[in-house]
């Protein structure tokens, strides 16, 4: 088995960086990111992701992600710097104290790359790469459909969007990671789990890279959870700080795959977990099911790292850094 320690990205912005944006853009709703910077502002963003890059590296992560330094709207940003979404007012993310656009989807969601060229520009400053995209399902519940007409057309379209999205990724991401909180945080009707675990697996059969789903803040309903066992995906994630128990009687009734994620650092507490915290935590899981040989353990925080201050995000970047490697 072996432990891949990465993050699911969404980084605090380093404070040099929020400085010199605050001086460029301001702090009213216009001067959010549009997808149409100034190229004295595009040059802060670049320098803030080589900046997130190297402490990445300098933490020894074995999976580098790009930081999403430009991620002014949280997951929903690819939707609100596409040219078919209007941005309407601020909408609470989840139940904590962030908020975000509303992204009012008004035409056809066509491909933007929007993604794929922070990545190029990533892609050359690491040599293990990691992208991280909100999950289709997740998008359907934090935007506003004003073109497709139902729940179930404007799901599918998210997953032929973001599927659009992950194909134009640059050939050097390893990892694709589908961040899908809103299938924890909700309970899906009859139907609607089986439409978005086909969305989720529309956007894993647009690249060769491996998909990893991870949701957060507790954990997939047990038909859910069969529903995304089906999917071609590599790895499920399960948040071992909010929802421990829930999450190992899944895999102790209905198995998972050959390869799971792990959330085993908190990402909204400042308390620093120690590497033997969690290792401890990783091999707690491992003992409770009934198989614990996996090819791949992918350990991570719980939640996007932006809540945190950056010098206690940095020092949990270091904790899962140490952990890397193969196990017995």
């Amino acid at each position: 088995m072996t432990v891949v320690s990465t993050t699911l990205g969404l980084f605090p912005l380093p404070d040099d960086a929020r400085e010199r944006l605050a001086d460029l853009k301001g702090h009213q709703k216009e001067d959010l990111v549009s997808g149409d910077e100034a190229p004295d502002i595009e040059a802060v963003y670049d320098e803030a992701r080589d900046d997130l890059l190297t402490r990445q590296a300098d933490a020894d992560l074995d999976r580098a992600v790009e930081g999403q330094a430009r991620w002014d709207d949280m997951l929903a940003h690819p939707l609100a710097v596409h040219e078919n979404v209007r941005t309407e007012g601020i909408v609470r993310y989840y139940d904590n104290n962030n908020f975000y656009r509303d992204p009012v989807v008004t035409g056809d969601l066509t491909h933007s790359g929007d993604l794929a060229r922070d990545l190029e520009r990533a892609s050359a400053l690491t040599d293990s790469l990691q992208a991280v995209v909100p999950g289709p399902y997740s998008l359907s519940r934090l935007a506003t459909d004003d073109h497709y007409g139902s729940s179930q057309a404007f799901l599918a379209a998210l997953g032929d969007f973001l599927a659009g999205e992950v194909e134009s990724f640059p050939d050097a991401v390893e990892t694709v990671f589908v961040l899908e909180p809103s299938l924890a945080t909700e309970s899906l009707d009859d139907g609607e789990d089986e439409r978005a675990a086909a969305a989720i697996d529309t956007v894993a059969a647009a690249t060769d890279a491996e998909v990893v789903v991870q949701s957060y803040w507790g954990t997939y309903g047990e038909k859910l959870h069969a529903h995304l066992l089906d999917t071609d995906v590599s790895a499920l994630g399960y948040d071992l700080v909010t929802a421990h128990d829930d999450a190992t009687y899944l895999v102790q009734e209905y198995g998972t795959l050959d390869s799971v994620s792990l959330g085993v650092v908190d990402g909204q507490n400042t308390l620093v977990e120690s590497p033997d915290t969690i290792e401890e935590r990783i091999e707690w899981f491992r003992d409770q099911i009934p198989v614990s040989e996996f090819d791949t353990v992918y350990a991570t925080p719980n939640t996007e790292l932006f809540y945190l201050p950056v010098n206690k995000f940095q020092a949990k970047l270091r904790a899962l850094g140490a952990l890397g490697g193969d196990r017995e």
